[in-house]
């Protein structure tokens, strides 16, 4: 592995991977956002990877693998939108991968394509079903991508694809809904329910993707972070304050917080604040080796005050 091609690389998850791996291998990129500053030593291409052109950078480029970022992971833009960028996009982009023969490729998914309900188990495995779509409608386009590239594994076994479903990811860099949230002064929770959620740094999901590539993995894995917390230790720790409100009133004010753009998640996301959605990593860390190099304090002081 020489070269490798990051979708998504002007995004804060795609700058500290490309940083990370511009030290051992040559990096390029592609992304509908400019990347102001970008080092001189990684080309960095601005275009939608849904346009015809962006086969030709595959060709051109010629990566021996490829990391695919570019998502729409927010709510603010329509369905169809998110789904054109998410499904179409990644549909795209396996048939160059595909036609260009390239020899790996890395999907980013989410742990929250397992949906947050109140009978999950304590842990759940790669093989647990993706209920995201029965509470949470609004997530369904990132099971669809998860769907084609099972898929792709199954009709290019030559290709070494693997998915990560990493948990919570917080950081600097990293702007994710969950992290706007947990910068709210005052953090509305469900009155009653205290789940326990888990937290990963940005810097050790760069890391679970360098060892998804350099170990050429093939199929799913979770990627977790040091233990689980409760909601609430996490919101003090960070420091926060919670307000418990009333099940039968929460939904209208995470309803007019996302309408006046202070709240990340649409009502439909109320379950993962009430139900846990934890999941083993056992098969990561097996398969790699993997070990966190940040703590859960570490995690939380790079999002707090």
């Amino acid at each position: 592995m020489k070269k490798i091609l990051i979708t998504g690389i002007a995004g804060g998850q795609g700058r500290l991977l490309a940083k990370r791996l511009a030290e051992r291998y040559e990096v390029c990129g592609v992304d509908r956002m400019s990347w102001e500053g970008a080092p001189r030593n990684i080309r960095v291409h601005s275009l939608d990877l849904r346009k015809k052109r962006f086969r030709n950078i595959i060709r051109t480029e010629a990566p021996d693998a490829v990391v695919h970022l570019a998502f729409v992971r927010h709510f603010r833009v329509p369905s169809a939108v998110r789904h054109e960028v998410n499904v179409n996009g990644t549909q795209r982009l396996l048939e160059a991968c595909a036609e260009c023969e390239i020899d790996r490729v890395v999907v980013l998914s989410s742990s929250y394509v397992y949906g947050a309900l109140a009978e999950n188990p304590r842990y759940m495995h790669e093989d647990h079903p993706l209920n995201v779509s029965r509470t949470f409608p609004e997530m369904r386009d990132l099971a669809e991508v998860e769907g084609l590239v099972s898929s792709f594994v199954w009709q290019y076994p030559k290709i070494a694809t693997s998915i990560l479903r990493p948990v919570n990811t917080l950081g600097y860099y990293v702007h994710s809904a969950i992290g706007t949230y947990l910068k709210l002064d005052i953090l509305p929770t469900v009155a009653g329910y205290d789940p326990m959620m888990q937290f990963l740094h940005e810097e050790d999901l760069s890391e679970a993707i360098v060892l998804a590539l350099e170990k050429r993995l093939n199929g799913v894995f979770n990627v977790a972070g040091p233990a689980a917390v409760p909601l609430k230790t996490a919101i003090r720790a960070i420091g926060r304050t919670a307000i418990p409100v009333p099940e039968p009133l929460i939904g209208a004010i995470i309803r007019q917080l996302f309408r006046m753009n202070v709240y990340g998640f649409p009502a439909h996301a109320l379950d993962f604040i009430k139900y846990p959605c934890t999941v083993s990593g056992e098969k990561f860390v097996s398969a790699t080796g993997y070990k966190p190099l940040f703590s859960l304090e570490d995690i939380f002081a790079s999002v707090a005050r």
